[in-house]
């Protein structure tokens, strides 16, 4: 019989630790990449959110130009009635004809101008709804980031160090940051003090 060779306890410590290393070396690499999908998710949240508040100003503008035009036309109406009322009694009949009818024609344009605003403010409001939404969600983004590079480090210093209670705590910080990442994309939950 041939001798048994008995491994050396040396290189076996070696081969744990290298398998060690190159487990956490993997699931680093898969914090970076969920890291990634919290920064563009963040990105695109801060970018949705500013552009629904420059959009919704814009639509608040025209909104407020409906509402000058609206009562510059009801001014007008008033000022032709009055202009009806006190000539009445002198006015011939076709120049009182005609003044009724360019008191109906203001009128209309008023109340067009009234419909359009109102139309306006629904946008405005959606707008202002779509930016609060992205706003709520910035917050997670944020949170899931830093969390995310706290386990990057600390998977880092596990490897450096072989100690398998800091990755268990790199491990951790990845799934709160994870779960944050996850709600900000869907806002499944509502922590307090993101509020």
């Amino acid at each position: 019989m041939g001798d048994i060779e008995l491994p050396d306890p040396d290189e076996l410590r070696d081969l744990k630790e290298k398998t060690f290393t190159r487990r956490v070396a993997l699931v680093t690499a898969l914090f970076a990449v969920m890291l990634a999908i919290t920064a563009l998710g963040g990105n695109n949240a801060m970018k949705a959110m500013m552009l629904a508040q420059q959009q919704a100003s814009n639509q608040w503008a025209f909104y407020q130009a409906k509402v000058i035009r609206e009562h510059l036309y009801r001014n007008e109406t008033f000022r032709l009635q009055l202009e009806l009322l006190s000539d009445k009694a002198s006015m011939k009949p076709e120049v009182r004809k005609e003044l009724e009818a360019a008191i109906s024609r203001v009128k209309e344009e008023e109340q067009r101008y009234g419909r359009e605003k109102k139309e306006i403010e629904q946008e405005a409001k959606a707008l202002e709804r779509e930016r609060d939404m992205n706003m709520a969600k910035d917050p997670y983004f944020d949170y899931a980031e830093v969390l995310l590079q706290i386990a990057l480090v600390m998977a880092s210093i596990s490897i450096l160090s072989s100690s398998r209670m800091v990755f268990f705590f790199a491990l951790g910080a990845a799934i709160c940051g994870t779960i944050l990442c996850v709600n900000g994309y869907l806002l499944l939950f509502s922590l307090p003090f993101l509020s």
